[in-house]
């Protein structure tokens, strides 16, 4: 059976820490925060080059750090396999021979046949003999990655593996870290800043800052539903306003500048009430000027466009809402329905938002993301 890595860490300083999570066997979770936030910390405990002022650190039945016990085994001690941003490979050696250093507990007969078999798990197969010179920035990760895989581990750690190549690169080696997980039974834990690697590649997300987890969850769900306004801004969600419950109860309204919208019922919050709130911008309905809908009648708004900016096959059209001064709304739409109803710059534009996307959130304050 898979085991699980338990983790809860808390220290004071240098770098403070209050964080705790948990990833299965067979499961890859990301560790999303802004720089600074903590994420290298918590992956440097976990493989042991830091230790705490207390917590516990657990995989199945192993302790591997425990601060009320003062228990903290070496980093040789601990059976985890850990990649590095900056690769991290001995110039000196081959890629076979990168991969075959990293198997100390294994009789040397056997190291160049399993090095070998690593290289060809990660589309490596043939290059043994090459230095890490002579590989491109793909090649060289993926040898850090089955150098990682020598170590047998039972956690496998990730340290924005990605972020040193280019974007084909990106994508190709994200596309193989999704085929390869399905052969490995044990957690991963990924360490990213970038929200769009981490919705694609990971079960749940977790979200940390200033050394805090703010919020644990599938991808989707804390995308779209953060539990606070802090956890939108950092994950970067564009529309984030403040409103007021009007009426609560089954029919619940949101009062946002001159427009009263219809929500989703949410008896935790009263009428009367401040809050913040937010809508994925794939969830505004545009009003076509040649073809009305019924869904147009639900939480309509009016304004003028601001910015259409187009990315590939996609755009997004940022508004300002003649009932709400200040705001600016930003919705996602097809480039072809861009052009098909010439969205431009200072053109009027109505669109209505759906009122189960609208998301409510107690407000917390003025504290922005570092």
């Amino acid at each position: 059976m898979a085991e699980t890595l338990e983790v809860a860490l808390r220290q004071r300083g240098p770098i403070p820490l209050d964080a705790r999570l948990s990833v299965a066997g067979g499961e890859l979770v990301a560790l999303v925060g802004p720089s600074g936030a903590g994420k290298t910390s918590v992956l440097r405990a976990i493989a042991g080059l830091l230790a705490p002022e207390e917590g516990r650190i657990a995989c199945g039945g192993a302790v591997w750090f425990d601060g009320a016990r003062g228990l903290a085994l070496a980093p040789q001690r601990r059976a985890v396999g850990l990649v590095f941003q900056s690769y991290a490979l001995f110039p000196h050696l081959t890629a076979l021979g990168n991969i075959a250093i990293a198997m100390g507990a294994r009789p040397a007969a056997e190291r160049e046949d399993r090095a070998r078999l690593l290289l060809d798990l990660v589309h490596l197969g043939g290059l043994d003999g090459r230095y890490p010179r002579e590989l491109s920035g793909g090649q060289q990760q993926r040898v850090a990655l089955a150098r990682a895989l020598a170590r047998d581990p039972k956690v496998l750690l990730l340290d924005e593996p990605f972020a040193a190549v280019d974007q084909v690169t990106r994508r190709k080696l994200q596309r193989e870290l999704t085929a390869l997980r399905r052969k490995l039974a044990v957690p991963i834990l990924l360490v990213t800043h970038d929200l769009e690697e981490a919705a694609i590649l990971a079960d749940r997300m977790v979200i940390i800052h200033r050394g805090r987890t703010l919020q644990d969850g599938r991808p989707r769900d804390v995308l779209r539903r953060p539990v606070s306004p802090l956890v939108a801004r950092l994950t970067d969600q564009r529309n984030l306003f403040e409103g007021r419950i009007e009426a609560a109860g089954s029919e619940t309204r949101l009062r946002w500048g001159g427009l009263l919208l219809e929500i989703a019922p949410r008896p935790e919050f009263p009428a009367g009430t401040p809050v913040a709130w937010t809508i994925a911008p794939s969830d505004a309905i545009l009003h076509s000027r040649h073809r009305p809908s019924q869904g147009e009648r639900e939480n309509p708004v009016e304004g003028s466009i601001g910015e259409v900016l187009r990315l590939g096959e996609t755009a997004l059209v940022t508004i300002a809402p003649h009932a709400a001064p200040g705001a600016i709304l930003t919705i996602a739409l097809s480039e072809h329905v861009v052009d098909r109803n010439a969205l431009a710059p200072g053109e009027p534009i109505k669109v209505s938002l759906v009122a189960s996307a609208i998301h409510l959130m107690g407000r917390d304050g003025p504290a922005e993301p570092d």
